[in-house]
């Protein structure tokens, strides 16, 4: 019995020590230190970045130390315009960057400044409530004022242009925030780069890109693979920290309740339940079970919900500034953000919009106290950045247009607002700050947030990236044989009569895509083999085949074209002629697929006299001609279901409540349901 005790007592002991000795003994990883223009200090062995030059070791400066430790002590440092310049989050623009490229298509000629010496004017826009445009001005600032003058250290990178030239013009950003002052790095935000998309328009997506190409959003929902979303969301991580992309402006929780609304495209679909789940794979992929140095942190938008704009119009402009719940359905909203919570999302983005047909105050959600900081933190219990949308201060004030811009300010950070976007002017709230409206408490705790997420993201010690490495990773085969993959799994065959699908061998196919573009003078385009990958024949003509492959992407207005006319979802009035389009498929046997950005309405082109001849339908949200015809010459079984329902006709979509998901709309208003779709086998 002794012996037993004795050996139970030694184990005890020895666990004890052994605790005691490893938390003594535990091994310092020194990490890579990028520098460019400040000196290293050599401490116990270990070196550090003399960051505010000031030859000693600063607590800020030790990356021994918490993340807590390091933040409080960089905070008793700064002055209130550092303060205050670092609540701004900037659109940053390359040297002799044209804003009419920007987001259209990449170009390759632009190029960055060679010293970010540029000096552009600080503007601020308000034509989102006067004459529309494709895309906002959105206001932006040269890098050196930014940074030298007005303390800013938030940039918001909407450029297109190749891998390196990104990656030489973080580097450069970079060394300019680490030679001034306290030498605090900077963080370069994006919108989407991965995605293939309709509306490539600044502040949405940033379209085409040198990045892997995978199917928008709605088509990465529609595979219905979240092990596949995830590795998405993995390899774009891998991208865009190549290039020094590290805080990501997305994606979108909002449901696509109300089926006229310009942004479902972004969305996951009208699937409360679902959108949470996919919500979770895409910031676990990007950020990882908890932000890191390999990270990009995201900012999940547009908190508590955009998709029930009332008659879908948007809160960029005064006509659609009220977001209303008819259906009492508010609560469903909140579904995929608290996902996003529970999933670690580095940031919220409130939208724009005034809520109607709720116990809230009718004020927009940047302003509104008990949406922000009584549901939001305090219900949700969210401990991240709240960053709000671009221009809710001077050019979307919904709800509190009558006061001054300092009282705007006073106003939306007492709500709890910790980082505005859309100036790189810091006056007005410095202004707001150094009269004493705000407690300084307020500032210092958004400041506290902010520096926080830099400190996490290891980029005080190293926020340089090799630019030789991003051409290799940036787009890589590798990384576009999965995104192939995606752009499969994403289409949706919805019906197949007489099981026409897959086309056999030698057919006859006449395979046109009909899409309006702008200047172009026909939106057809007559698909030509550039090999024998396909064991059919590719014809010029409808007469030659033996049945026709038509592709149609209706064209509704993008949203900076928006002007505050009604919206509808049937083909006529978004860009196709019905006319041309029923001569055509009445030609021959037809297979006809669709490109939803919208639930859109298909009866003039689908309905009991055409459909005689479509032998089967197709969804398509953002694919390839190569990926649509693996599909119909059953090269690959169609798996895909959809995101949401389809509405049967206009009356049902004037009919319909806006903040209810389409599948508890009843049957008298789908066509096509959600999570529909059929396979070959």
């Amino acid at each position: 019995m002794r012996v037993k005790n004795f050996i139970f007592l030694y184990l005890c002991v020895s666990s004890v020590v052994g605790f005691s000795q490893s938390t003594q003994t535990k091994k310092i990883i020194q990490p890579i230190l990028g520098h460019r223009t400040v000196s290293i200090l050599n401490v116990d062995g270990f070196k550090f970045k003399d960051l505010n030059k000031n030859g000693k070791l600063d607590k800020y400066e030790d990356w021994r130390l918490s993340n807590e430790e390091r933040t409080k002590d960089l905070l008793s440092k700064m002055s209130v315009e550092e303060k205050v310049g670092f609540m701004l989050i900037s659109t940053s623009r390359l040297k002799s960057e044209r804003s009419a490229q920007i987001n259209v298509q990449t170009d390759n000629n632009v190029a960055p400044s060679s010293d970010l010496n540029e000096e552009d004017q600080v503007s601020s826009n308000n034509i989102f409530t006067r004459k529309p445009l494709p895309f906002p001005n959105m206001s932006a600032v040269g890098a050196t004022k930014g940074i030298k003058q007005f303390h800013l250290r938030h940039f918001i990178l909407r450029a297109n242009v190749s891998a390196r030239l990104t990656a030489e013009w973080a580097n450069k950003l970079q060394t300019l925030a680490e030679s001034d002052g306290l030498g605090i790095p900077a963080i370069i935000a994006s919108n989407p780069r991965n995605h293939i998309t309709k509306d490539a328009s600044i502040g949405l997506s940033v379209g085409a890109t040198v990045f892997s190409n995978w199917p928008g959003e709605l088509g990465l929902s529609a595979m219905r693979d979240l092990k596949l979303v995830r590795e998405f969301a993995d390899i774009a991580r891998q991208e865009w920290a190549a290039v020094g992309l590290r805080k990501g402006y997305m994606y979108m929780a909002d449901l696509s309740t109300e089926p006229r609304w310009q942004r479902i495209e972004g969305t996951f679909g009208e699937n409360a339940d679902w959108v949470a789940k996919m919500i979770t794979e895409v910031i676990l992929g990007f950020q990882g079970t908890k932000l890191s140095n390999t990270s990009i942190a995201l900012t999940t938008k547009h908190f508590p919900g955009g998709g029930a704009g009332v008659g879908g119009q948007d809160p960029h402009f005064e006509w659609g500034k009220f977001e209303h719940f008819p259906g009492n359905m508010f609560q469903n909203n909140l579904i995929p953000f608290k996902a996003a919570i529970k999933a670690g999302t580095s940031a919220i983005m409130p939208y724009y919009s005034i809520p109607q047909d709720t116990k809230y105050k009718q004020v927009a959600y940047a302003y509104n106290k008990e949406v922000i900081h009584d549901l939001l933190r305090d219900s949700l219990g969210f401990k991240g950045i709240i960053n709000s949308d671009t221009g809710p201060i001077d050019m979307m004030p919904w709800g509190v247009e009558d006061i001054s811009i300092t009282e705007r300010y006073k106003k939306a950070i007492e709500a709890g607002v910790n980082l505005f976007s859309g100036t790189g002017d810091p006056s007005k709230l410095l202004e707001t700050v150094k009269s004493g409206m705000v407690d300084m408490k307020l500032i210092d705790n958004s400041v506290s947030r902010l520096l926080m997420e830099k400190f996490t993201l290891g980029l005080f010690e190293n926020p340089y990236v090799d630019e030789d490495a991003a051409e290799k990773i940036v787009g890589n085969a590798k990384f576009q044989a999965r995104a192939d993959l995606a752009m499969r799994k994403s289409i949706v065959l919805l019906r197949n009569e007489n099981k026409t699908l897959p086309l056999k061998p030698k057919t006859k196919i006449y395979f046109e895509s009909y899409f309006q573009r702008r200047g172009a003078a026909s939106p057809s385009v007559v698909y030509q083999a550039k090999d024998k990958k396909y064991d059919v024949e590719f014809v010029k003509t409808p007469e030659e085949a033996d049945c026709i492959l038509f592709w149609v992407t209706p064209g509704a207005k993008a949203l900076f074209q928006s002007d505050g006319s009604p919206l509808y979802l049937d083909m006529s009035r978004n860009s196709v002629d019905v006319k041309y389009v029923n001569a055509l498929t009445s030609k021959k046997p037809t297979i006809l697929a669709i490109n939803y950005t919208n639930p859109w309405v298909i009866d003039e082109i689908y309905n009991d006299q055409t459909k005689k001849n479509i032998k089967g339908v197709i969804a398509t949200f953002g694919t390839t001609n190569e990926a649509l015809l693996d599909i119909v010459l059953g090269k690959f079984n169609p798996t895909g279901k959809m995101p949401f329902t389809t509405p049967i006709s206009e009356m049902a979509v004037e009919k319909q409540l806006s903040d209810v998901p389409g599948y508890l709309k009843g049957k008298e208003y789908s066509l096509f349901k959600f999570n529909e779709g059929m396979s070959y086998h």
